[in-house]
């Protein structure tokens, strides 16, 4: 995510309202390879459980990886950073890819919606 991540990407589609039901529809249209994954998440955490102060918590994930999910550059940029922090042998090399890789979702994160 740049320094003008309140700025859209063309052809990236904007962030949804902060809520679970439209974070759902967000993913299930752009991101759907996604769903599965929430679904299941939003079971067990939050349905199934009947504790509602899970939300918070399933939002703040959900939200980061859909807003690297519905980008294809960042995805791509995530995969390759995890990748290669995996294939390396040098530690500080692995520590520094995954520091990346943290901050990019700490960055999506903090989108709002519309961005």
């Amino acid at each position: 995510m740049s320094a003008h991540a309140s700025e859209p990407t063309p052809g990236v589609p904007p962030m949804p309202e902060r809520n679970p039901k439209a974070l759902r529809e967000a993913i299930a249209q752009y991101a759907p390879q996604l769903l599965p994954d929430f679904d299941e998440h939003w079971r067990w955490a939050v349905a199934d459980a009947y504790d509602i102060s899970t939300v918070p918590a399933f939002m703040a994930r959900w939200w980061g990886e859909y807003a690297i999910a519905r980008d294809p550059k960042f995805d791509a940029r995530m995969k390759d950073l995890h990748r290669r922090a995996a294939e390396s042998t040098d530690i500080e090399e692995a520590k520094t890819l995954l520091e990346e890789a943290s901050n990019i979702r700490y960055q999506a994160r903090r989108l709002e919606p519309g961005q």
